[in-house]
């Protein structure tokens, strides 16, 4: 039944623009560049402005999570990767649900199953760019009329198209990695960088001041007579980003570093070198980031879908249910504060986790429950399963030190699950600690640039082994 499903959607997938695979091994030098190449691709995107925008004046129902999805507001990136995480959210699930029958040992279900989720992703796009047209976020949809909304429409589908095909570019073996890691590396350092350390001076009631913290804090400090009244402004000011949002910054990279070394090394022996042992290392964040973006992706689709019900039918007292939305602060800008997503949405600052600790406690439960459960549904559908891991072991001549191959995988189903459950909750709860302590892009934006960074280096060690070994090689 499911694989028929697949084939039922296969004269589509027909439709849809491909990224041939490279019939070589890319040099890394090109796989730099591509990457490289790609990157800059997508940093123009993300400045270029949409055409056809009559005002930026009403609320943002991916405010909060435009960081963590490469986003920026009424750009070509817009909607960021937003439609490819959705797209392989929901496929995943329904593959691991059984509603969709994969063999992943079959090149043409792994094909199948790849083009399924381009198909998804790109009709994702066109729903979720109808919803932000519609829902006002660039005018009133009459005075822009059908034409304009149809042209914005166009625009973000054709942009996220051009998203998903540099991320597929990178992933089948021309580039570094994958392409939403980089992209949503690049995002998060960017703000971090722009918060930090912007000149841009902005009008405030305490008077102009610089927006980056720390340029403010120099500035308040040698300018004003009152010091005491300056350290506070600057570490304290709760309308731009202080110095006390650096610090928590600092400390989170902190603790996200020292998580990723622990590791839980299994003894390995080799079946055709007797008596050579080693050790294979299971991550304690054996999923790497990937439970925190998946649970992003759910939480902003939800935001999306909630802030155009309540626009449109905010009287409706299941529309009430799922959530509230009232402006906040003297600003257009809609936040949740009542009903389901009021629970789903993360407390950004200390005195809020204080001050409501119910929500504090309900939001990093569910959370840390979401992301443990995708972490496992990642383990599964990704090919680090133990059964893959057990196979890989098998074709290298491997053996876990104590047991025979039969009873690999009852060790490691012993070991993987639980690293991954684990690591995707402890993920959620460091994200949430950033998140409260204010970190400048987000506790999840953190945790997922350095661990993204933590595999680029990886990949460069890799290929640098690689390199030495081919020379050594050739010079025997």
């Amino acid at each position: 039944m499911g694989l028929r499903v697949l084939h039922i959607l296969k004269p589509f997938m027909a439709a849809l623009p491909e990224i041939e695979s490279p019939s070589s091994k890319v040099p890394f030098n090109e796989k730099l560049l591509y990457t490289v190449v790609a990157l800059f691709a997508y940093l123009v995107m993300s400045q270029l402005p949409l055409y056809g925008i009559i005002s930026s004046e009403s609320s943002d129902p991916l405010y909060w999570m435009r960081v963590v999805l490469a986003s920026n507001r009424g750009t070509l990136m817009e909607l960021g990767v937003l439609p490819i995480l959705t797209s392989g959210m929901i496929m995943q699930i329904l593959a691991v649900a059984n509603v969709i029958h994969v063999d992943y040992s079959l090149k043409e279900d792994r094909a199948l199953f790849c083009g399924a989720q381009k198909l998804f992703a790109i009709v994702i796009a066109v729903a979720q760019a109808i919803l932000l047209v519609f829902t006002g976020l660039y005018g009133n949809p009459t005075e822009i009329g059908t034409v304009g909304c149809g042209l914005l429409v166009l625009q973000l589908v054709f942009s996220s198209t051009v998203t998903l095909l540099l991320d597929e570019l990178l992933q089948k073996g021309y580039g570094l990695g994958s392409g939403i890691n980089v992209f949503v590396a690049a995002n998060v350092a960017q703000t971090i960088f722009w918060k930090s350390l912007s000149f841009s001076k902005i009008a405030t009631f305490r008077g102009t001041e610089y927006e980056g913290a720390l340029n403010s804090f120099v500035s308040l400090v040698t300018s004003r007579s009152d010091k005491a009244r300056a350290l506070k402004d600057a570490f304290y000011r709760d309308d731009l980003t202080n110095v006390m949002n650096v610090f928590a910054t600092l400390l989170t990279f902190g603790l996200v570093i020292y998580l990723q070394g622990f590791r839980f090394e299994l003894p390995v022996k080799s079946n055709r070198l007797r008596g050579q042992r080693g050790s294979y290392p299971i991550k304690l964040f054996y999923t790497s980031s990937m439970p925190v973006m998946l649970q992003s992706a759910l939480f902003a689709n939800i935001f999306l879908i909630s802030q155009t019900l309540y626009t449109y039918f905010g009287n409706n007292i299941l529309i009430r249910i799922l959530g509230v939305w009232e402006p906040l602060a003297e600003s257009n800008q809609l936040v949740a504060t009542g009903g389901v997503v009021y629970y789903l949405s993360a407390p950004h600052s200390l005195s809020e986790a204080i001050f409501d600790p119910i929500h504090t406690i309900i939001y990093g439960a569910i959370t840390v429950i979401i992301c443990a459960y995708l972490s496992n549904v990642w383990v599964n559908v990704s090919g680090s399963s133990p059964r893959d891991v057990a196979k890989t072991l098998k074709d290298q001549q491997l053996a876990i030190a104590g047991f025979r191959d039969a009873s690999m995988v009852k060790e490691l189903k012993r070991v993987i699950p639980v690293a991954a459950a684990f690591g995707g909750a402890l993920l959620a709860a460091v994200a949430l600690v950033g998140d409260i302590f204010g970190a400048i892009g987000s506790g999840a934006g953190i945790l997922m640039t350095v661990m993204i960074v933590f595999q680029y280096f990886e990949m460069f060690v890799k290929e640098q082994m690689d390199g030495n070994l081919t020379m050594e090689a050739m010079t025997q």
